[in-house]
């Protein structure tokens, strides 16, 4: 076995820096509670909100109050993410800091939501670090997951477990869900997918194991998920098939007998792509919006009074 304790934080969140010291408390009595827990995350943007005025330097304040908490309990901290501005840019950021309270890398979030998360730059590195005798770990962040390019990267490059840390208000956070379950299955991996409440998310975190079945599936209240995984199943997975003998797919796209162009900028037209498009905000009047409805005339239907 290759135990290893994780938990989740389900908190509510404010639209400014005050929540990291209500962060602060949350994981104090987490720590309390569950000792044995080795690794915390919390939601994306969890530390300040999704406002663009708080985005923080990195290394900074903010950040070194992580690393406090961090090296205080003595446990890896994912504090979810924050903007941060970073060589005449901002970035929507996830630091990862070891339990001796070092930052060991920053992710810089790969697809930012557009149109939605306009002024925020997209990274373009991944971020991979191993816990020693443990395992490999990846981090992605929300939107991240709606390209599985961003996990086939990841798991090929070993990752057994991926942080993925959201901020999900809207009503498709059912999809979100049904996303992270299959990812998990798709890439015989650990998925801790988190959510923030209030300004934060409408909640509904899970955790999914390697075989796709659900840990755990949170509701819309406040919790802890401490969670004991063993990385041992990711590999009984990958190696024997899903649930002990079914699909294999890490080593079939392995052994793949196709390349897929679609992937090379110089190799492959994208016409029907462009006919799509630019990415915008979609408005009243525009061609996917209603028009309003004029003053005191409302529309009405074709059908029977």
């Amino acid at each position: 076995m290759r135990p290893f304790g994780i938990a989740g934080i389900q908190m509510y969140l404010k639209p400014d820096p005050s929540n990291i010291e209500t962060m602060r408390h949350r994981l104090d009595l987490l720590m309390h509670l569950y000792p044995w827990v080795q690794m915390v995350m919390f939601s994306e943007l969890a530390p300040c909100g999704p406002l663009l005025k708080y985005a923080q330097t990195m290394p900074g304040p903010a950040e070194e109050s992580f690393q406090e908490m961090a090296a205080r309990h003595r446990i890896w901290l994912l504090p979810g993410s924050m903007f941060e501005r970073h060589g005449g840019a901002i970035y929507n950021t996830a630091s990862v800091i070891n339990p001796q309270g070092k930052v060991i890398g920053r992710y810089r979030k790969l697809y930012p939501f557009y149109p939605f998360e306009a002024g925020v730059a997209a990274g373009n590195e991944f971020l991979v670090f191993d816990v020693d005798s443990i395992g490999r770990f990846g981090v992605s962040i929300c939107y991240d997951m709606w390209f599985p390019e961003t996990t086939r990267t990841l798991t090929s490059m070993g990752v057994e477990v991926i942080l993925h840390p959201v901020l999900t208000h809207t009503i498709d956070r059912d999809v979100e869900v049904s996303m992270a379950h299959a990812t998990a299955a798709m890439f015989q991996c650990y998925v801790f997918d988190i959510n923030g409440l209030g300004t934060g998310g409408n909640g509904r975190s899970c955790v999914v194991d390697p075989s796709g079945r659900f840990l755990h599936r949170s509701s819309v209240n406040e919790e802890f998920i401490p969670i004991e995984i063993d990385l041992e199943q990711v590999q009984r997975q990958r190696t024997n098939g899903l649930m002990g003998g079914l699909g294999q797919s890490l080593k079939s796209f392995r052994d793949r007998e196709v390349d897929f162009t679609v992937y090379d900028r110089h190799a492959w037209d994208h016409p029907y792509l462009q006919s799509l498009g630019p990415l915008i905000q979609h408005k009243r009047g525009s061609s996917a919006m209603p028009e309003k409805p004029a003053s005191g005339s409302p529309h009405k239907s074709k059908g029977h009074a």
